[in-house]
């Protein structure tokens, strides 16, 4: 595994995939199979600290991993799995929370944020899970993590766990970087291009899924809000046209001075529609790969079953070191 630097990520099943998440994560996830050695997962474990239908979760699990696939996460040269698959997460989850301080956790923002939202179910998972996170990175002795603002937070416990395990047990794990290298375009909501891109959006406008049909796909962009004036220029306070000019300028590779030549005299109708459908037109082919792999449940089974099994002879070995150096017999 280290004639490459191990890259490691991961993606909730909740539900299909947004634009945002394949734009800003798994569309580069691809292009790093080449030069990295790169293991990613379908995080379930992660996706219980918020209330699930067991029977819809296992449904998205599937799912997301037939995405994954379907983005191209080819696993003859990644190796992709089921994070509830392998239980060395677990077991490392509880070895690493006993070196991870309560003062912590408590500061994590992301655990105020689910906590207001959720404040009918705020467990201590909630709390704890960026010890599990810690936990599917340390596993693999992961060297770079692709993370989003919202997850630097939780990069930087891990590296301070790790740290404070191997001064107080030993060297053992590889301490990780962000990983710093093409970066995914920031995706925001169509009704309101001051927030991200979220599925858990109110307004149905405004989040784009990667499986929708070019029919909803256009009709959303058509209704994303823009602003009054009418020439498609990059600007400051212009939110809903940068928002439309950097996910245009995503999937066509265009800069924003070729698009703003291309669309020089044209109104936001057209410049809306023209985004619309080019976006509808790049994800064809993935709706496309989707709709085999998921159709195909053994295939599904044994790519998954066989990235479980490398992933567990690699992590279990981390595991046992871990053991071995707290005590354990």
């Amino acid at each position: 595994m280290k004639d490459k630097k191990i890259i490691l990520s991961g993606i909730q099943p909740t539900g299909t995939f947004t634009l945002g998440n394949y734009i800003g994560a798994v569309r580069n996830w691809t292009k790093l199979q080449e030069d990295y050695n790169c293991i990613y997962m379908i995080a379930n474990m992660h996706a219980i600290t918020v209330r699930q239908d067991p029977s819809a979760l296992r449904r998205n699990t599937a799912n997301a991993y037939a995405l994954l696939l379907a983005c191209g996460i080819d696993p003859a040269k990644s190796i992709a799995f089921i994070q509830s698959h392998n239980r060395c997460h677990a077991e490392m989850n509880w070895v690493l929370s006993c070196s991870t301080q309560f003062g912590e956790l408590s500061r994590m923002t992301q655990f105020k944020a689910k906590a207001e939202k959720h404040p009918d179910d705020i467990n201590a998972g909630l709390f704890t899970y960026p010890v599990l996170m810690a936990g599917d990175i340390l596993l693999y002795q992961s060297d770079l993590v692709p993370v989003g603002a919202d997850q630097k937070q939780h990069l930087e416990l891990t590296r301070d766990i790790a740290q404070r395990f191997n001064q107080k047990y030993g060297e053992l794990f590889t301490i990780p970087e962000p990983y710093i290298g093409e970066t995914g375009a920031r995706v925001m909501s169509l009704q309101d291009p001051t927030s991200k891109m979220s599925k858990s959006d109110d307004n149905p406008n405004a989040c784009i899924f990667i499986l929708e049909d070019k029919d909803t796909i256009v009709r959303k962009f058509r209704r994303a809000v823009t602003d009054s004036d009418t020439c498609v220029r990059y600007a400051e306070g212009k939110d809903g046209i940068n928002n439309l000019m950097t996910i245009y300028s995503a999937v066509t590779g265009k800069s924003y001075e070729e698009i703003e030549r291309e669309f020089d005299g044209k109104g936001y109708g057209d410049f809306k529609t023209a985004v619309g459908e080019t976006v509808a037109d790049h994800l064809a082919p993935v709706r496309e790969r989707f709709n085999q792999f998921a159709a195909d449940k053994e295939y599904l089974e044994k790519c998954w079953t066989e990235g479980a099994q490398k992933a567990e002879s690699i992590a279990r070995r981390t595991l046992s070191k871990a053991y071995r150096k707290v005590g354990f017999n």
